[in-house]
């Protein structure tokens, strides 16, 4: 179900805004999606499907919070490698093969926090 209180966007990426969600009739989801030429109203099901749509382009698609992930891969003289979840010491890095930093973001919930 949409939830006026959450984001959303369309499956082609264009910017959403929902005014309500308890319409009457089959599309209760009232809104407007933004086009290069501005905003234009539009309605959707519960489930996000929109009115009148074959393709799909203008279904709701939920736009979660995104995260920043840091970690450290060092690769040992034997062939081991490991993830730090943070910086590894200077004795580590001195007696490693390499250390690479990587930064990557993720949207939450996809079950890389712990990675």
């Amino acid at each position: 179900m949409i939830d006026k209180n959450k984001q959303y966007k369309t499956r082609d990426g264009r910017e959403v805004r929902i005014y309500a969600t308890d319409g009457a009739g089959t599309y209760p989801v009232q809104g407007a999606i933004r086009h290069e030429d501005g905003w234009y109203l539009a309605q959707w099901k519960q489930s996000g499907k929109h009115v009148g749509e074959c393709d799909g382009s203008n279904d709701l698609i939920e736009v979660k919070p995104r995260k920043k992930i840091e970690r450290w891969v060092v690769v040992e003289r034997h062939d081991a490698c490991f993830m730090w979840l943070t910086k590894p010491s200077e004795e580590v890095t001195v007696n490693s093969f390499a250390v690479k930093h990587i930064v990557f973001e993720v949207e939450e919930g996809e079950g890389l926090d712990a990675v």
